[in-house]
């Protein structure tokens, strides 16, 4: 490509009122859950998806969309395989990120924390609610390894189908759920002229301490 394509005239809006630290809930976990309500009742679109940033050993990051399945005070649950690149990163690296981008409310919010496994309980649990095609997809496929072809994941597929013909299909040993565990969490909500409101929670000796940033 030997015209560049410019970008400097798109812009962005921004009308919302903003946030105020009266308006904060002490605990941030609440504090999301109240923003993710309001993002369900906006009918915002994926208001679940999330992006997870992940880093190697060696510090090389890497970024990809996940579906958020469950959050509570522990903090924020996704499945995967353990096996895929996120999951060796996760393994050797356990400092992540995470965003929520909320486009209609016109709001961010960052976490920055550490994953730890959940229960195999827990992850064989979810793992069952599932549908039978996704179930049988994290058997047939071993995640971000390289495949000769289309038709190679179809065969999986269907041998799995077979195998499994009439049975519960069990959890893969190498899948399961991870939860982030937040050490800080940032709200962000767009405001006019750019002097958007950054709202930031960040863990000290066990207290929740909130803290304004410049935009």
């Amino acid at each position: 490509m030997k015209k560049k394509v410019a970008l400097t005239s798109f812009r962005e809006k921004f009308t919302h009122t903003g946030l105020r630290e009266d308006d904060l809930d002490p605990n941030p976990i609440r504090q999301f859950q109240q923003w993710f309500r309001e993002a369900e009742d906006r009918h915002i679109a994926d208001v679940n998806a999330m992006t997870l940033a992940t880093a190697s050993r060696g510090g090389i990051p890497s970024a990809r969309i996940v579906l958020l399945k469950s959050f509570d005070e522990r903090g924020f649950v996704f499945y995967t395989n353990h096996e895929s690149e996120k999951g060796k990163e996760l393994a050797d690296n356990p400092n992540v990120a995470l965003v929520f981008h909320w486009k209609g409310l016109e709001r961010q919010v960052r976490i920055n924390g550490t994953v730890a496994k959940i229960a195999q309980e827990e992850s064989e649990s979810y793992f069952h609610s599932r549908p039978r095609g996704s179930q049988l997809s994290a058997w047939a496929s071993h995640q971000s390894e390289v495949v000769n072809g289309r038709d190679v994941l179809e065969m999986k597929m269907q041998e799995y189908e077979k195998k499994f013909k009439g049975k519960e299909i069990p959890c893969p040993p190498y899948w399961g759920g991870f939860c982030v565990v937040p050490s800080s969490m940032e709200f962000w909500q767009g405001r006019p002229n750019r002097l958007h409101d950054r709202l930031r929670y960040t863990l000290k000796k066990g207290r929740w301490i909130v803290e304004r940033l410049s935009p």
